[in-house]
């Protein structure tokens, strides 16, 4: 009896050490002032992986709230880009940073643009390789996989793929397209050779190259693209003016001190700047060339 209770009590344990089922990564916040203030959804399209991206931009929300201190913006992540979109489109947040393609449609369900990121010249699309892979043009992904983050990534993916497309491979036909979900797992997909190219942009590569150098050096950028405006801010009609104005003055001058600055950094950014819907007619025309000449975008 007594080995049979010891040998229940070890099963028992390890069913408690199993990991649940992965969710949503949501802050706990335990300051309970918060509850009395006015909360407003605060949404980062999913460039990174949850837990990554609170420790990039979770700061910034900090920041705007001890500047604007009856108001507490929640930070939302979300699973991949599909969740995201939904959300979005729906009209669940008050604010986001979505990417230039999801600012376009944002702005066409019920969103204004008030400004974006800066840095225009980094917002193209770079596709990576196994320094020893001996590719050494495009024509030899033919019959490869490459790696992307998702298919509404637009510098990450839709630029890479125009960039084959321009110079010779039907990218639905001549090579398999593996959306992994993350910058992060298209660089990993090339480097553990799962994919023979994958196709990220400068940001998250400055940034991965950082914490995973080891990684890195053994990846090159074999191509880049043309680039486009970069990350829009939207934020949904129905919020006051006066705190829209608020907030785009607050993140407008982040880069002007130090604070600001560090904020920034941990964004790969030099800084965000006021903008309106027609600051992406460039991103429009190119979905519509991108749309009739390579793929659908929206299925």
């Amino acid at each position: 009896m007594n080995r049979f209770f010891l040998v229940s009590l070890l099963v028992l344990v390890l069913c408690a050490c199993e990991q649940p089922q992965q969710t949503d990564y949501v802050p706990n916040f335990s300051d309970q002032s918060r509850q009395d203030k006015t909360i407003y959804i605060f949404s980062i399209y999913p460039g990174h992986n949850p837990t990554r991206l609170f420790e990039v931009f979770q700061p910034l929300m900090d920041y705007l709230e001890m500047h604007l201190p009856d108001i507490h913006f929640k930070l939302e992540a979300s699973r991949n880009y599909a969740a995201y979109d939904e959300k979005l489109f729906s009209g669940k947040f008050h604010f986001s940073l979505p990417n230039p393609y999801q600012t376009v449609m944002a702005a066409e369900r019920g969103y204004q643009v008030f400004g974006k990121m800066g840095d225009d010249d980094d917002f193209h699309g770079i596709i990576l390789v196994r320094k020893d892979s001996g590719i050494q043009q495009v024509s030899d992904l033919k019959n490869q996989a490459v790696s992307y983050p998702a298919p509404t990534a637009l510098a990450a993916t839709m630029l890479p793929q125009w960039y084959l497309h321009s110079h010779g491979l039907n990218i639905l036909e001549d090579i398999e397209n593996r959306y992994v979900g993350s910058q992060e797992s298209s660089i990993m997909n090339v480097y553990l050779k799962q994919t023979l190219a994958g196709a990220t942009w400068p940001p998250p590569w400055r940034a991965f190259a950082k914490e995973r150098p080891e990684v890195a050096q053994a990846l090159e950028i074999k191509w880049q693209t043309q680039p486009l405006p970069n990350n829009g801010l939207v934020v949904r009609k129905d919020v006051a003016q006066a705190l829209v104005d608020a907030v785009g003055s607050l993140l407008f001058q982040l880069h002007t001190h130090e604070t600001g600055r560090q904020i920034l950094a941990t964004m790969e950014l030099s800084r965000f700047e006021a903008a309106n819907y027609a600051t992406y007619q460039p991103v429009r025309e190119f979905l519509k060339k991108f749309e009739q000449q390579v793929r659908p975008i929206r299925e």
